[in-house]
């Protein structure tokens, strides 16, 4: 994300996968009351998926002003709540009174060179005892062309995840989503060596592996999968 019009093709790819987006929403929502700061909303399906509504303002913060649109859109169709909102630009664009209770970034801070800096200044807009949320993309040795084609910089462990928070970030929860996934993503890496899914492959994996996955990442303590979450809170 080192400009303002974003390279990345997955946006449309993913927009349908509803039960994913159902799945790792159950394990956030809890966190997301008050004012929540979306860092790259993208099209607006993070903010479909997670806001209900009853939050005092959702910020929906985004570079590229044709995807912002987009979600302005969204807003005035009602297709999203009243209480979002857009703000074209990056975070650093944002005036830091701006204070909100959570900062979340779904598949975002991949995109981001300069990924420790992003949440440094993520802390300088959450209040004290709020949260700042990421999840993204899973397995280093999984990075492959599809991943360079939309513009990731890396993907996380959860050890390397943890490593890019400032000391003034208390963990709360960091694990893994979605185990059956990283077996379909490694048999690609190895075997098929697919530049990128089809939407075929992503319902597949949207209706039937995700559903499984649920069962097998409780019966492994959430320890592998082909996302990572990490929860902060700022202290």
């Amino acid at each position: 994300m080192t400009d303002s019009v974003y390279i990345g093709n997955e946006l449309e790819l993913f927009e349908k996968a509803v039960h994913w987006k159902s799945y790792y929403a159950s394990f956030l929502k809890p966190y997301l009351k008050g004012r929540v700061l979306e860092v790259g909303a993208g099209l607006g399906g993070t903010a479909t998926t997670l806001c209900d509504g009853s939050q005092t303002e959702w910020l929906c913060v985004e570079p590229d002003a044709e995807l912002a649109a987009r979600i302005e859109e969204k807003i005035s169709s009602g297709a999203l709540p009243s209480c979002c909102k857009t703000h074209i630009g990056f975070l650093e664009s944002i005036d830091e009174q701006e204070k909100f209770d959570v900062a979340i970034y779904i598949d975002v801070l991949e995109h981001i060179e300069h990924d420790t800096q992003q949440l440094a200044t993520a802390m300088r807009y959450v209040k004290r005892g709020g949260h700042i949320i990421v999840l993204s993309p899973a397995y280093q040795w999984l990075f492959s062309p599809f991943d360079a084609a939309i513009g990731h910089y890396r993907r996380y462990t959860r050890k390397s995840l943890l490593a890019t928070a400032p000391s003034e970030l208390r963990i709360k929860k960091a694990f893994y989503l979605d185990s059956l996934g990283l077996c379909t993503s490694t048999v690609n890496k190895l075997f098929l060596k697919q530049s990128q899914p089809t939407p075929e492959q992503i319902a597949l994996w949207d209706n039937v592996i995700i559903p499984l996955s649920k069962i097998t990442d409780f019966l492994i303590g959430y320890n592998a999968g082909r996302s990572v979450i990490a929860v902060w809170e700022c202290v």
